[in-house]
């Protein structure tokens, strides 16, 4: 679902064609779409009346394809964005791209996706702290008290937000 909430966010703000697409997606996240995920998902969008697609005339080119994201696509980026199933509460891809577009949820929206993701990495992270304390390999111990951290740091964070949903932390 990433995917699809990167490119309808970046076509709500203004219409694009492919190429253009790719590098915002790129420059934003630092992901690159291939064109084997980007124009099937685009086509899908088109298919579903979320997107519309026009052709642009190029000199001496074969026309390019614009798309222009509807009023359908609009609220199924909202919908997107603020539906944060629990199973996908763990995928980093999944999660950024709902707080990088957090500017179309409403504050309650926005925590409902921060607390969904707070669950699932106080979840996983009670795991891993019980793998750790059991695991008699100093090496493996540290690898895993190293992934700890990460979550740590990420709660940190998630308080932060919740706090000030403008924070840069």
């Amino acid at each position: 679902m990433w995917i699809e909430i990167l490119l309808l966010s970046k076509l709500a703000r203004e219409p694009m064609h492919g190429y253009e697409l790719r590098k915002a997606v790129e420059a934003s996240t630092g992901h690159t779409l291939s064109n084997n995920s980007l124009y099937p998902t685009l086509r899908r969008f088109v298919d579903a009346g979320a997107v519309s697609r026009s052709a642009e005339e190029q000199e001496a080119k074969p026309p390019r394809h614009v798309y222009t994201v509807t009023d359908v696509g609009r609220e199924l980026l909202h919908d997107l964005l603020a539906d944060f199933p629990p199973e996908l509460a763990l995928s980093q891809e999944e999660f950024l791209a709902r707080v990088g577009n957090f500017g179309w949820l409403r504050p309650d929206e926005r925590a409902r996706v921060l607390e969904i993701r707070e669950r699932a990495l106080t979840a996983e992270r009670k795991r891993l702290a019980e793998l750790a304390a059991g695991q008699a390999d100093p090496w493996s111990r540290a690898a895993l008290r190293h992934v700890l951290g990460r979550f740590d740091a990420e709660l940190r964070w998630l308080s932060e937000l919740n706090r000030d949903p403008r924070s840069d932390a």
